[in-house]
């Protein structure tokens, strides 16, 4: 059925149904390059939830597709348009509804920006951990959607530690919520948790209650240069070891510090080929202990320059410029963006499989890394508008996560399934589990509209 201005009118003010093909352009797809996309017959921008549960069983009474977006930058093709979609963007749904110290919670609409969320709480003392790359643009709807991670989850967890309850519009425009505001509960089953990472295919997010951390202490920054990726990858397996648990561990690879440096001039490059960032954050002399035993770790692992970074300003430029490569690299071209995740003690061994696979196909493979998790984000730039380069690296790319498998891995630690990640999770999961995923969809959406063929097939 194709959807019209009149069909929406009902349900949404004058101005906040688009249906002109210039603008709904801009809501098709997310920044996953390549990835297929078509433009939605229309996008809707609702103010509450009674608004979206009002579009969805619209939607669902005439078999229209939705698809949630939040800031679109997703890197996975998770809020891609399909044919005669409606787009349902949550712009529009960006308020902190509450900030509460004393049950150190915070509730929020799904389109407040993660990096909003966290000023917010800081300036009550408090702290919201989840801190993906994206955290400057990217909203709390998507993090919950895909689950995100970022830089200190090693240490503190990702987007779903944090989430305590939810208000959702499931496939039917029921509105349901789940979850909690106590500090725990045995009740029923864990529902919210299951909504976390779904990506818009189980309900429509329209509220999010997140757990808040008090104020965290001052970090410790050691710095380490190496000369290969393997040699990063044991220091990393040395810290693991250790027991140590730091707050990040970054790794950066020579294409990565080229890129930023040649963007910005920081010098990256000076040092050595693959730069790891780890940054300790346990109070007092415990803090001092651990930075030691990191740089310690370092140095057994053949860094060919490992310190203690004694200037704050300095520390905060080194990891403010790893957030800084994958601009750098759009600046070359068309980005293409793995998220694979191996268990920590194999990372040395996936870092150096992917040396192998660049070179036997005789590309640079650009390698971020959530280091102490073991979670992977190796990247191609290909010309834009090449397609055929474009097929060759996605080929590449299967063979990453393939070789992620081997190891026990998985096909995404943070950016989600989308449709770029189903020939891997179908690889990754037993039949038998992707048919309790396909009954579980049954279940929220009977339907089939909510991002209808994302994740796995029908």
């Amino acid at each position: 059925m194709t959807t019209t201005p009149t069909d929406l009118a009902g349900f949404l003010p004058a101005g906040r149904v688009i249906t002109a093909p210039s603008r709904v352009a801009s809501f098709a797809h997310d920044e996953a390059a390549g990835a297929p996309y078509a433009l939605p017959a229309a996008v809707v921008q609702p103010h509450d939830t009674a608004e979206v549960a009002a579009v969805v069983a619209y939607c669902a009474e005439h078999g229209v597709p939705v698809v949630a977006r939040g800031a679109g930058t997703g890197l996975s093709g998770g809020a891609n348009a399909v044919q005669g979609a409606v787009v349902v963007s949550f712009s529009a749904m960006d308020r902190i509804l509450r900030i509460d110290p004393d049950e150190r919670l915070a509730v929020v609409q799904p389109g407040v920006v993660n990096e909003e969320l966290r000023a917010a709480c800081a300036a009550e003392g408090l702290w919201y951990p989840p801190d993906p790359a994206s955290a400057p643009w990217s909203t709390i709807g998507g993090n919950v959607a895909t689950n995100a991670g970022g830089l200190c989850c090693v240490k503190y967890g990702v987007t779903r530690d944090y989430v305590l309850g939810l208000e959702v519009v499931t496939g039917r425009g029921d509105v349901v919520r789940l979850g909690r505001r106590t500090a725990k509960s045995s009740a029923g089953f864990e529902l919210a948790g299951l909504l976390v990472g779904s990506e818009g295919t189980l309900g429509l997010i329209t509220e999010v209650t997140v757990r808040l951390r008090g104020e965290r202490a001052q970090e410790h920054t050691v710095v380490g240069y190496f000369a290969d990726l393997p040699s990063a990858g044991r220091a990393v397996a040395r810290v693991v070891a250790s027991g140590v648990v730091p707050s990040a561990l970054e790794l950066v690879d020579r294409f990565s510090l080229r890129a930023v440096d040649e963007w910005k001039n920081m010098g990256l490059t000076d040092g050595g080929d693959v730069l790891l960032l780890a940054r300790c954050d346990a109070p007092g002399a415990a803090g001092v202990q651990e930075t030691d035993t990191v740089l310690a770790c370092f140095e057994a692992a053949g860094a060919t320059w490992s310190a203690r970074s004694g200037d704050p300003a300095e520390a905060d430029a080194l990891f403010a410029a790893r957030r800084l490569v994958y601009p750098a690299l759009e600046r070359l071209g068309m980005v293409l963006s793995e998220d694979v995740c191996v268990p920590r003690s194999l990372l040395p061994e996936m870092l150096a499989r992917l040396e192998d696979v660049a070179a036997r196909h005789g590309v640079h493979i650009a390698t971020l890394a959530h280091a102490g998790d073991g979670n992977l984000h190796p990247m191609l730039v290909v010309p834009r508008g090449d397609e055929r380069e474009l097929a060759r690296c996605r080929g590449v790319f299967e063979e990453v996560v393939d070789l992620a498998l081997a190891l026990g891995g998985t096909v995404t630690g943070e950016h989600g399934v989308g449709l770029l990640k189903m020939r891997g999770l179908a690889d990754e999961l037993s039949p038998a589990v992707l048919d309790l995923h396909r009954d579980i969809k049954r279940v929220w959406d009977p339907a089939g509209i909510l991002n209808p063929g994302k994740v796995f097939s029908a």
